[in-house]
């Protein structure tokens, strides 16, 4: 059984959070229109709240990205499982990720979107677990830094449970869930 620990981001801490990058965004973003790509599934329910936080003209498209599998630690065997239909040459691109940890993904979507001629490509993430960091990445907008230990809830998951939570909460995955 998981057992989950401390609440470490309330539900108003988190939408607190997202008005103020929404809000940072859409000044940045003024006169432009936005492809929001949402890297899943972990970021669905961050990207869904911050699209309707911005006050600029979005779209959102989909890559799904997998390196977790069922365990507590990225594999470092990162691959993309599903890529974005639209074409993004010319286009404002914010990767939106829900968690950025050894970097890996993000380093890795970035490099392949890059190659496709976008006008300007940002970054945002709510949870940076920056002592993690292996990949020299920049995050152009970040929510939360937090340690080095294992959150669910709010989009992220433990073998696919969890994300449902309107919190983000620590665990200490005894065994499979």
């Amino acid at each position: 059984m998981t057992d989950l620990h401390d609440i470490l981001l309330d539900k108003r801490a988190i939408a607190d959070k997202v008005e103020e990058l929404a809000m940072q965004i859409s000044k940045d973003y003024t006169g432009k229109e936005l492809l929001l790509v949402c890297i899943l599934k972990g970021a669905f329910t961050f990207t869904a709240d911050l699209m309707r936080s911005l006050t600029i003209p979005t779209t959102v498209e989909f890559i799904q990205v997998s390196s977790y599998g069922s365990s507590t630690t990225s594999s470092q065997n990162i691959f993309i499982k599903q890529d974005v239909a639209a074409d993004l040459k010319g286009k404002h691109v914010l990767l939106v990720d829900a968690i950025i940890d050894s970097g890996k993904t993000l380093a890795l979507v970035l490099q392949k979107f890059s190659e496709r001629g976008p006008a300007s490509l940002a970054t945002v993430a709510l949870l940076d677990k920056k002592s993690r960091r292996t990949e020299n990445i920049h995050l152009t907008y970040r929510g939360f830094e937090i340690p080095d230990i294992f959150v669910v809830g709010y989009g992220l998951d433990f073998s696919e449970k969890f994300r449902n939570l309107p919190y983000i909460a620590s665990v200490n995955p005894l065994e499979q869930p």
